[in-house]
């Protein structure tokens, strides 16, 4: 059993990481619901629950949940080795049952009716959802109409509703998340799912008419696209919906009469068009504004919507809300971190004789926006100066100092007559005084003709994995010469420049190492994996080199940031 030391350290986990998302869940469940850890310990549970145990939350928070509520008919402890619940725990699958016992606060015990369910976050730590009510009578009959959905039992809803919870938060996707959506409704409640979002500039997009025939679900592209603007005042379902006003059901008779909008125009070519007799029409909210509806359409399926059924999509809505709202600001925050480095990036320019290739690719979370950076530029002196370099972190704070750092590069570079080290000592020397940045590597490197078609590369490297050259003919060595300490250490130590005359028809590449990096992997591992494919690729076009290189190279499970600079001198005649 926990001390309360480990309830304590629960609690606050509670407060901070994946758990608020878990616990705002919960909170929106109707029943008596409660999470544990793969040690079968709970680790957040919502008010209904501790209203039905008669415990207070410090009273369930890190404790064994079979130990401390699980009895039999007597109020006596059941054997782990004969609770169905804790058997279904350890086989980690879904189940439910009927006549189990917990024990209440009080003292006294309650028969409960129970699903459970594995369930995953997203952060890799396995969890267990646990629903469970008291089981009911037929006395208080509901005289409302008896709902379309009457089929499903309060625990079918209920893990509707947490099945919906998992899947919509598992992606950041818009179209998946509305793949994920149509997929979790149809057909389970209707034959029929339409999904009208709002995009960032107020206009509507009719995103998915999907019909389930059989076991295949059938997107009818023909009624998907743009939709009129949304009335002001109409009082049609959809229009409604899409001011968040309300939920309505709806039917084909609904818009017989004359439309009073574009919208009304289209709800009736889509009741035309699918044979829907009656319809379900819900907005779908975040907790900052209107995404747009879910509309439920039945067909073929027995039994028309009533009101009662309302609110179970209304509550499948709010979640894909949520969800959606999430990937929209995730695909917007991405998108402009990826335009903000884009546009840090410079232009090559033209060099007689030299092809040169660039490639940027950003990290696949938007928020790992880094400081890993390219450039290519002419000398004073006529020669070309080359930079591939990484300021450490990965927040728009890097890439801003990734652009200080490459403007004062470049002004050092062309003022200064002095070699790569110099250059690079310089820059050292000053970002610590007069930039945010922190720690950097960097490859600084001159490149100029010697005649005969021979060209000389000088460079001096800060902390950064070596270049890598490969002749016309494959063989690929790093170039691990002029090797000194990173930028922004505070040591003075001198700087060493090394020089190397490059073949013809020979590939210098400059790299950061994202390319070569992999958790559970070596760096030696990336630098050999790195030179036996820029060795079998050295005879392509210089484009296709870079790109076919980063495809092969660059492993699935990368969470970095990549530039990569590729320079081909002139074949021999």
């Amino acid at each position: 059993m926990a001390g309360p030391e480990h309830t304590e350290t629960l609690g606050k986990q509670l407060l901070a990481g994946p758990l608020p998302v878990l616990d705002e869940m919960l909170q929106a469940i109707g029943t008596g619901a409660y999470v544990v850890d793969d040690n079968g310990r709970i680790v957040a549970v919502n008010a209904a629950a501790v209203e039905l145990l008669a415990r207070p939350v410090e009273d369930l928070l890190g404790r064994d949940a079979h130990d401390l509520l699980h009895r039999d008919a007597h109020g006596r402890p059941v054997l782990a080795t004969r609770c169905s619940m804790r058997q279904v725990f350890h086989a980690a699958r879904t189940a439910q049952g009927e006549q189990e016992y917990f024990a209440r606060g009080d003292g006294s015990l309650l028969l409960v009716s129970w699903l459970i369910t594995p369930y995953d976050l997203g952060d890799r730590s396995p969890r267990t959802l646990v629903l469970f009510h008291t089981p009911g009578g037929e006395e208080g009959a509901d005289p409302r109409p008896e709902p379309a959905l009457r089929q499903l039992s309060e625990l079918e809803r209920l893990a509707l509703l947490a099945e919906t919870t998992s899947q919509l938060t598992s992606t950041l996707d818009v179209k998946e998340a509305v793949r994920s959506l149509v997929a979790l409704v149809v057909p389970r409640l209707a034959d029929w799912a339409v999904v009208d979002l709002i995009t960032e500039h107020d206009e509507v997009w009719r995103a998915a008419v999907v019909q389930a025939d059989g076991g295949t679900l059938v997107h009818h592209e023909d009624l998907q696209g743009p939709m009129p603007p949304i009335p002001q005042e109409s009082p049609m379902p959809l229009s409604r919906a899409l001011r968040g006003a309300a939920s309505t059901v709806a039917g084909p008779h609904t818009y017989e009469r004359e439309p009073d909008s574009g919208i009304a125009v289209e709800q009736r070519r889509l009741f035309d068009a699918t044979g829907i007799r009656s319809a379900a029409i819900v907005p779908m909210r975040s907790t900052r504004r209107v995404l747009g509806a879910l509309t439920l359409g039945r067909g073929t399926t027995p039994g028309d919507f009533t009101p009662a059924d309302l609110p179970l999509i209304e509550d499948i809505a709010r979640r894909a809300g949520l969800a959606l709202d999430n990937a929209g600001l995730y695909q917007r925050q991405r998108k402009v971190a990826e335009t903000m480095q884009n546009h840090l990036l410079p232009q090559m320019p033209r060099v007689p004789g030299l092809q040169m290739a660039v490639r940027y690719l950003p990290a696949p979370d938007a928020s790992r926006v880094g400081g890993d950076w390219y450039d290519a530029f002419a000398l004073s002196d006529g020669a070309t100066a080359l930079a591939v370099g990484d300021v450490v972190g990965h927040d728009l704070e890097a890439a801003a100092g990734m652009a200080q750092l490459r403007n004062m590069l470049r002004a050092y570079a062309w003022a200064l007559k002095e070699p790569p080290s110099g250059i690079v000592d310089r820059l050292d020397e000053a970002i610590q005084h007069i930039t945010d940045v922190a720690m950097a590597t960097l490859v600084f490197a001159r490149i100029e003709e010697i005649g005969d078609g021979h060209w000389r590369l000088s460079w001096s490297n800060a902390g950064h994995p070596p270049p890598l050259l490969i002749s016309h003919d494959g063989l690929a060595d790093y170039l691990t010469d002029g090797h000194n300490l990173l930028l922004g250490t505070g040591v003075r130590a001198p700087r060493t420049d090394a020089t190397v005359l490059l073949p013809p028809g020979s590939t210098l590449l400059l790299y950061t190492d994202g390319l070569i990096e992999q958790p559970g992997r070596s760096l030696d591992e990336g630098l050999s994996r790195l030179r036996r494919h820029a060795a079998a690729l050295a005879h392509r076009p210089l484009a296709s080199f870079t790109d076919e290189l980063l495809h092969r190279v660059r492993r699935a499970a990368n969470d970095d940031d990549i530039a990569l600079l590729g320079l081909r001198t002139p074949a021999r005649n």
